[in-house]
């Protein structure tokens, strides 16, 4: 009799199962998604009730191959693929091809789902399986079948409007939106100057330092004192009151308590991973994968890692409790239990929060198991689970006030300063902070403050008044944009990380300093989609929408009523747009000024490689000039001055040594030189194509050419084979198919030995060249009409 087959998603989470089931399954793995959407129209059929036509991954055939024999002889089918949406998709993939193939023929099948990868967890699934989840599945293939069509549909009108190669998103627009908008208002931030006051006092050797907080007995606002001016005549005023001391006025002492923040969700998680270890979102969920799996003899060290929930299982609270109490005492475990709820709505998608499976496997015997990042973000999950069951910290406050000069002026300086009375759970972890604004957090202590009473008397050694100016609302880096993402109820915790990822493949931002900043390319399709398609990059709009799939996933809405009511209005204002917009419209040109050389007009635009520079129009007799813009020089703000200084490139600087003539001018990818007939070197970020002198680029030619004959082993010219130094170590090349050389013959003085018959039979067997696409479409020739 056969065995049952239990399919998983990775090879990694297989062998764990193989080892927890022992003899009693097989384990195979469907490595992920095993049927997608095709990428052409008509995948999705809104006609037909939104029918979907699936195909397989190409590179998941052999293993959906692999699934179908061992369903053959296998006596039962356990799907136990992840605890979510898509996990309850994969599987009910993996069921349709089977059944398809008529692999079944009868077998029972079951649904396994767990949150962690231990041997209890598991078998206590496979114990109590249940039936896949129809409400579960309609609501990710409604999810699929949205951006499908948003996708497909919006994304062929950028080409039309903009350039090729781009996309607009259900959730990644809305995200792009923000960034734009958070741009925006750094654009139109106008600094305001104010100043502050500061006594640098001390008692008994003991220095602190007191900020002004009334003048003339007023409270000070923010811009009480705006000017220089000001600022020298209370600072004069101040010096000449407390001739060299402040006495003390009041003192008064409070005490707080700090409560520990929640174990881990995905969003939380990512943020603190950003802010601590400074992982992007998407190194994050790979590391926390790779946990979450486990591997060798261990098995997994976390819970699974895509989740909003922010509940522990009862008994995961005892075990963490028991840790605490052995490693810090009975004092540092929190009375009673702390239990913990979601503020986020709808959370629902997994029973626990990310947590470590066995609380009393510490960082530090993992050691020898885990590389570098993994016991990072390891500690980091183990310590905030342990500390969100910890006792409250416990922290005292003073703030002293200090007159200078009589009480009766009105003169008050005020000093304040903590201490931790108690830890509790900052003996293991403490919240980190995504701006230097934010609010304080627990781990931040103010400084210690010597111990006054009222009457006493201090040295004022100083009294100085400084400038400040206000400062912008911050970029968005990853922690605040999918804080952001998440209370705006855009998006899911396993979409954080492509919404991301995919922003900065379509190169609608960069990230600069860890910020994120919106190209040019990027302000462009995000005006385009605000201005035209409002409604479907709406923050709100993109919520509710969220809330339906949510509703479907509970079984309390039906997809196709759903997607109908988005469908019918969608589908119309694209067919609207797509007639009624023009390009010109959508790149908005914006128009600088006259050249004063041609009497032409001079316009900032969007062209089809990025942004530039035109003088005339396409309609002239003459045709229209193009020049790039500079690293740093934008659209929105280039002047006409700025804009004719680019025209006076190609700028010619003279020769090399054999004759060659050098001109230097900007290129799609930067500042470049070119000498002779078609050869380049680039400029870099450190020379400026309109100063850069000629001793500087014969140098830079130079090292370019040593550079080059260094990477060229053997030369057949005539035959155009190289054998070259790359990258990964040498490999021969016609410029069509590339090979590896000999296994004995590594070295450059052995590689000169080759010859090219050798080099020619070694390219039979090569890899083709893989090239870049930029995005230009093929068009099918016409066909000629028949006479």
């Amino acid at each position: 009799m056969g065995k049952p087959l239990i399919i998983v998603e990775s090879p990694a989470k297989a062998r764990s199962m193989a080892r927890y089931l022992g003899d009693n399954f097989v384990a195979l793995a469907s490595y992920g998604h095993v049927r997608s959407l095709p990428k052409k129209n008509n995948a999705v059929r809104p006609e037909e009730d939104f029918a979907m036509q699936y195909e397989i991954i190409a590179a998941n055939k052999k293993h959906v191959d692999a699934i179908a024999r061992a369903m053959q002889t296998a006596d039962a089918l356990y799907l136990a693929t992840d605890p979510d949406r898509e996990g309850e998709a994969i599987s009910w993939h993996v069921q349709e091809l089977l059944r398809e193939r008529n692999a079944l023929g009868g077998k029972p099948v079951y649904r396994v789902a767990f949150h962690e990868i231990t041997a209890a967890a598991i078998r206590q699934a496979v114990e109590k399986p249940r039936e896949l989840s129809v409400s579960l599945i309609d609501a990710q293939q409604a999810r699929l079948a949205l951006d499908y069509l948003i996708g497909f549909n919006l994304s062929p009108l950028l080409w039309k409007k903009v350039r090729g190669g781009l996309s607009a998103g259900r959730v990644q627009s809305p995200a792009l939106r923000l960034i734009c908008e958070r741009e925006a208002e750094i654009e139109k931030f106008v600094a305001r100057e104010y100043w502050t006051v500061e006594a640098a006092a001390a008692v008994a050797g003991e220095k602190f330092t007191a900020k002004l907080t009334h003048f003339d007995g007023e409270k000070l606002t923010q811009f009480a004192i705006a000017d220089e001016s000001r600022a020298r005549t209370v600072e004069k005023t101040l010096r000449a009151a407390a001739a060299g001391k402040l006495t003390v006025s009041a003192v008064a002492k409070k005490q707080r308590k700090r409560n520990p923040p929640p174990p881990f969700t995905t969003s939380t998680l990512q943020q603190e991973a950003s802010r601590k270890l400074g992982f992007s979102a998407k190194r994050t969920m790979q590391i926390a994968q790779r946990l979450y799996e486990g591997g060798g003899d261990a098995g997994g060290l976390i819970t699974y890692m895509r989740t909003d929930s922010v509940a522990l299982a009862r008994g995961a609270i005892d075990e963490i409790r028991a840790v605490i109490a052995k490693k810090y005492g009975a004092d540092a475990v929190a009375d009673p239990p702390r239990v913990f709820k979601n503020k986020t709505k709808n959370a629902q998608e997994a029973h626990e929060a990310i947590r470590p499976t066995a609380a009393a496997r510490s960082p530090a015997e993992l050691k020898s198991r885990l590389n570098k990042d993994q016991l990072r973000l390891y500690e980091l999950i183990w310590r905030r689970a342990l500390a969100c069951q910890m006792a409250q910290a416990v922290i005292d406050t003073v703030s002293v006030d200090l007159a200078a000069g009589a009480a009766a002026l009105g003169h008050t300086f005020r000093a304040t300063g903590s201490t931790v009375r108690s830890p509790g759970f900052m003996a293991v972890y403490t919240e980190g902070q995504d701006d230097k604004n934010d609010d304080k957090k627990g781990g931040n202590q103010e400084a210690r403050l010597p111990a006054l009473a009222a009457g006493d008397t201090v040295a004022a050694d100083a009294i100085d008044a400084r400038q400040h100016f206000t400062e912008p609302p911050p970029r968005y880096n990853e922690a605040t944009l999918v804080k952001t993402l998440e209370e705006y109820g855009i998006g899911r915790p396993s979409t954080y990380a492509s919404i991301i990822s995919t922003l900065l493949a379509r190169e609608y931002a960069t990230l600069e300093q860890r910020r994120f900043e919106p190209t040019e390319i990027g302000k462009v399709v995000n005006r385009f989609l605000c201005e035209h398609f409002s409604r479907y990059v709406d923050y709100e709009f993109t919520a509710q929408l969220e809330d339906k799939l949510d509703a479907i996933s509970r079984g309390e809405a039906k997809w196709v009523p759903v997607m109908r009511e988005f469908w019918d209005a969608f589908s119309g204002q694209v067919a609207q747009k797509t007639d009624s917009v023009s390009r010109d419209e959508v790149i908005a040109a914006r128009e600088l000024g006259v050249d004063p050389d041609s009497g032409r007009p001079v316009v900032a635009r969007m062209a089809r490689y990025g942004p530039c520079i035109q003088i005339g129009h396409r309609d002239d007799a003459e045709k229209p000039k193009f020049a790039g813009l500079l690293p740093g020089q934008k659209l929105d703000t280039i002047t006409l001055e700025e804009a004719l200084r680019l025209f006076q490139l190609p700028r010619e600087l003279g020769a090399t040594a054999d004759g060659e003539r050098i001109t230097v001018a900007i290129g799609r990818y930067g500042p470049y030189a070119k000498y002779g007939e078609r050869k380049f070197v680039s400029l870099g970020k450190d020379h400026d194509p309109f100063t850069v002198d000629l001793p500087t680029v014969l140098n830079l030619i130079a090292e370019k050419q040593e550079r080059d004959a260094n990477r060229i082993i053997v030369d057949f010219a005539d035959a155009g084979v190289q054998v070259l130094n790359g990258r990964y170590g040498p490999y021969i090349t016609d410029g069509k198919m590339n090979a590896n050389p000999p296994k004995d013959m590594k070295d450059a003085e052995a590689l000169k030995n080759l010859t090219l018959e050798q080099c020619q039979e070694l390219l039979k067997e090569g890899k083709p060249v893989r090239r870049k696409k930029f995005g230009k479409k093929k068009f099918a020739k016409k066909k000629t009409a028949k006479k």
